[in-house]
């Protein structure tokens, strides 16, 4: 904890961000890379599916990005709101963008996947309707904390909206077994998994360059945030 409070101090997480965040964002660039060639010129297609199964590249770590990201969001606002530490606030909104972009990212190649397996581009299935509600929060995240940031407000109503927000992710994760919908059941668990080895190896690589990826950017958002509200308040001062 005491580390934690340690890292709020935006001199002493910019001193750690800067060499991070190439590190993250090459290795997780290399890891996408490589993933990518690996599934699309390696693995064999599916039996069922063919070739359209290579879409579960970019489709399980834009949905598992789309979760982690608001997970980052609540996590943040939940230490805004109970420390009061400003950097909290700015993960949050950094978290916000990427965090959509990949929740889009889940819908579009889900609905792509659904095509040509499912016969439609879209059903009103429990595991798609929640993700597409996780979309619309993340656009109302970013409008409520622009609002307040306008408004010169303290970012306690955007970080409760973060918290309470949380609500979907339980929903989303256990949508497949509450309702029997089109969308597949869990494939991956933890000691075991429905989908062949020969297919499945390329996806830990992809889920962990997309991670490493995504944090890039978050660091990169943050880092932005931070120089853009310190020239604000040295142009503040001039102009007093």
């Amino acid at each position: 904890m005491a580390s934690l409070h340690a890292f709020a101090n935006p001199a002493r997480f910019l001193k750690l961000a800067r060499p991070l965040t190439p590190f993250l964002f090459w290795g997780g660039l290399g890891l996408i890379l490589l993933g990518t060639w690996a599934g699309l010129l390696v693995t064999p297609p599916d039996y069922l599916q063919g070739e359209t199964v290579r879409i579960l590249y970019i489709h399980v770590p834009s949905a598992w990005l789309g979760m982690a990201g608001w997970s980052g969001i609540a996590v943040s606002s939940i230490m805004f709101l109970v420390w009061r530490h400003p950097l909290a606030g700015v993960a949050a909104r950094a978290i916000a963008l990427p965090g959509a972009v990949f929740t889009a990212l889940c819908l579009m190649t889900g609905s792509i996947w659904g095509r040509p397996t499912w016969g439609t581009w879209w059903q009103w299935d429990g595991r798609l309707t929640s993700m597409l509600l996780l979309f619309f929060v993340y656009l109302g995240y970013m409008a409520l904390a622009r609002a307040d940031a306008d408004r010169g407000g303290d970012g306690r109503i955007p970080a409760i909206y973060g918290v309470a927000g949380s609500v979907l992710l339980p929903i989303i994760r256990y949508s497949v077994v509450w309702w029997n919908t089109l969308h597949q059941g869990q494939s991956i668990g933890l000691t075991s998994s429905k989908i062949d080895g020969s297919i499945l190896w390329p996806l830990p690589l992809m889920l962990l360059g997309f991670t490493l990826f995504f944090g890039a950017i978050v660091l990169m958002r943050m880092r932005t945030m931070l120089a853009t509200a310190k020239a604000e308040a040295r142009m503040r001062r001039m102009a007093s």
